[in-house]
């Protein structure tokens, strides 16, 4: 009794630390999580722990009311597995980017560190700027049931980038995927000391640790300079606070995705792809000419205003993964954090080439990328090129696909 006594105390302390609040149940446990089916609507379910593996803040580890058994990943195969044409996923060329399988005209640009840039997606603010010139975009759901995007540059560089908002406990996993920096513009209370303490700090530029490389925009989108889409960034400048910081490195890739020219046998005919997230309207279509996917969003062209040009990527690759709300309240109405458990395994639907090729993505490691395989563990390759990734709920319904 003694010892429970001293673990209550001490608990409460440190969830007071992460800024958390603690709400006790008639067993003592304490819940942190809530599963969701809807990230707009909580309701009770099973209770989970923060992750605590990455992130460098430790959570004590609470007996669960509903046992959750942690995720059983096979080992990930290492051989090429004598796929015609395969590129990497162990080895790339040198002049070959890992992130998206293609030759660079420059391979001086992959000596840089990755930037992982934190992306608004309303209405609003449409359109961005930035996005197509970044190697990957993860879209998420932010709360309130909008999704916010992660965005990763890595061989190209952008002059202009954002609007530019808050992180989230996604951007806890992102970073160490690709090794990369991480730019936002602020954060919650917890989650900004996760990020503190995370193994990456050293690398993050945020207005949250008094950092440059920002600005403020001041038209008829944002009436006021002060308005919280108003801020901006852009690679270069990026990357120049990582040279004085002595970060402007070449990343450490602890594993790396896997590509092919042209598409493996199995897949199904997939030109439309439609996903509806809560607050917003997906519409993903192959544009066979130019062998890629461009988008429409609540049913306009979503174009990024750098080039004028529709957002369009070689991959789309839907990942299904746990949702729980927290107990993180966002500043924007108080509404929960939404973990989003991105490690283990989990179905995934690639497409590319205009065919749909079911699976499972797989990341047995925090600084694993997410790799995908078929049925039979075999490696389901992307086509080389830029990678859009879609964030979304296990038992999500939200998903169809046209031929």
């Amino acid at each position: 009794m003694i010892q429970w006594t001293i673990y209550q105390i001490w608990l409460l302390l440190l969830l007071s630390l992460l800024g958390l609040s603690a709400c006790g149940t008639e067993s003592g446990q304490t819940i942190l999580h809530e599963q969701v089916e809807d990230p707009a609507t909580a309701t009770p379910g099973r209770r989970v722990e923060l992750r605590q593996a990455i992130v460098g803040v430790a959570v004590p580890t609470v007996e669960p009311a509903v046992t959750v058994d942690p995720p059983t990943v096979a080992p990930q195969p290492t051989a090429t597995q004598n796929i015609p044409g395969l590129i990497g996923r162990d080895n790339f060329p040198e002049d070959v980017n890992p992130l998206t399988g293609e030759k660079v005209p420059d391979p001086s640009v992959l000596q840089r560190r990755p930037l992982a840039v934190k992306i608004a997606n309303t209405a609003r603010v449409r359109p961005q700027a930035g996005l197509n010139q970044a190697d990957l975009v993860f879209e998420h759901y932010s709360e309130g049931g909008i999704t916010r995007f992660t965005a990763i540059f890595y061989s190209k560089d952008a002059r202009r980038v954002g609007s530019i908002r808050s992180g989230r406990l996604i951007d806890l996993e992102i970073p160490l995927m690709y090794d990369a920096a991480f730019a936002y513009s602020g954060s919650s209370y917890p989650i900004r000391q996760m990020i503190l303490g995370s193994v990456f700090f050293d690398r993050v530029v945020s207005p949250d640790f008094a950092s440059g490389g920002f600005w403020r925009t001041f038209d008829d989108k944002n009436p006021s300079p002060f308005h919280v889409d108003s801020l901006f960034t852009d690679t270069l400048a990026l990357r120049q606070i990582l040279q004085e910081r002595g970060q402007e490195v070449p990343p450490n890739l602890q594993n790396g995705m896997a590509f092919t020219p042209d598409p493996p046998d199995g897949g199904e005919p997939a030109r439309r792809i439609e996903i509806i997230y809560t607050g917003t309207g997906i519409l993903w279509e192959y544009q066979p000419g130019l062998g890629r996917y461009a988008r429409w969003s609540d049913g306009e062209r979503h174009v990024d205003v750098n080039d004028g040009e529709l957002l369009n990527f070689k991959n789309i690759v839907v990942i299904k993964a746990a949702h729980y709300n927290t107990e993180i309240e966002e500043s924007e109405g108080g509404t929960p954090s939404i973990q989003i458990q991105i490690w283990g395994e989990g179905p995934a639907v690639i497409f590319r080439d205009g065919q749909r090729f079911d699976g499972f993505w797989k990341r047995g490691d925090p600084r694993d990328m997410l790799t995908f395989f078929d049925q039979n563990d075999k490696i389901i390759p992307l086509a080389p090129g830029n990678t859009f990734f879609e964030m979304v709920p296990l038992d999500f319904t939200g998903l169809a696909v046209s031929p």
